[in-house]
Parts: C-alpha cells; sequence; structure tokens
C-alpha cells in the first residue's frame, strides 16, 4: 500500500508563502474569477465556503508531486475572466 507524503511545512516553506501570494494577488484582481467555493466541512467553513486562496493551498499540500507553477499557469487559464 503506498504512503502519502505531504509536505508537512509548505504552508510556511519559501514555496508556499510565494504560491499564497500569487493566489491572494488573483483574488484581488478583477480579471479573474475567484470568489469562495463549496465545502462540506461545516465544522471548518460555517457557511459551507471555502476561500480561493485556501482552497488552492490545501489542494497543492495534499498533492505534493503536483508542479506548483503548472497549476497556477493553469488556474489563470481557467478563472481569467472573458
Amino acid at each position: 500500500m503506498p504512503t502519502l507524503k505531504k509536505r508537512v511545512n509548505f504552508f510556511t516553506s519559501d514555496q508556499g508563502v510565494e504560491i499564497e501570494r500569487v493566489l491572494q494577488m488573483m483574488e484581488n484582481d478583477i480579471l479573474y474569477n475567484t470568489g469562495p467555493s463549496y465545502s462540506a466541512n461545516s465544522e471548518l467553513y460555517p457557511d459551507n465556503l471555502i476561500p480561493f486562496v485556501r482552497k488552492h493551498m490545501n489542494y497543492l499540500h495534499a498533492h505534493p508531486n503536483t508542479d506548483a507553477a503548472h497549476y497556477l499557469s493553469n488556474l489563470r487559464l481557467m478563472t481569467r475572466n472573458k
């Protein structure tokens, strides 16, 4: 059975801080559709809405083999307002 390998300090690492900064810039830019998404976790998100930045930081934390640069590039393309 494969073991899950998570970046234990991803949120505080240099890469994690930089990615969070980029995501925050996207969220503040009107060129991108970065509204919150539905979350079934009512304990963490009482209104059942997970913020854009937290959603994508959690994804990158849970999937350490994901190329962050490509992920952000694709995210920019997918969320860009037309």
